[in-house]
């Protein structure tokens, strides 16, 4: 169970994440939508921290941090402003999620492979193929 719910969790929250960000209003500004967002996540992530069961002590959790969270925490914005752009560019979710998730898993297949030293493999190699090829099938028209 351990190795199953955390994909559940990506499925769910990531579905209900591009249903959101398609129904941000198109005469909102992007940023200002995304205040709105992390404000609402600073207060989730705090609550959970505290629910949790972590001792409690804050400073002594930034005290481990490196580069990775402040990093993040901009690429985020990046991902969030993206996505919501690309709907108001006329991306359908049915397909703008899957063609975007074709040319991610290439990606960090090769960062995969150059940064992480992971294998890559006849099988990996084939299974990228066939994304290339559904995101053909995918935007016929």
């Amino acid at each position: 169970m351990s190795y199953i719910w955390p994909m559940v969790l990506l499925i769910a929250s990531n579905t209900v994440y591009q249903i959101c960000a398609k129904s941000v209003p198109k005469e909102m500004n992007p940023f200002a939508s995304l205040i709105v967002t992390y404000l609402m996540g600073a207060v989730a992530s705090a609550i959970l921290y505290f629910v949790l069961g972590s001792d409690g002590n804050l400073l002594k959790e930034y005290g481990k941090m490196n580069w990775a969270p402040a990093v993040l925490g901009i690429v985020i914005v990046g991902l969030e402003a993206g996505w919501i752009y690309a709907y108001k560019a006329g991306w359908q979710v049915s397909t703008g999620f899957i063609v975007q998730s074709a040319f991610l898993a290439i990606t960090l297949l090769l960062v995969g492979f150059f940064l992480y030293r992971e294998s890559l493999t006849w099988n990996k190699l084939l299974g990228t193929a066939i994304c290339l090829v559904g995101l053909i099938f995918i935007n016929l028209k």
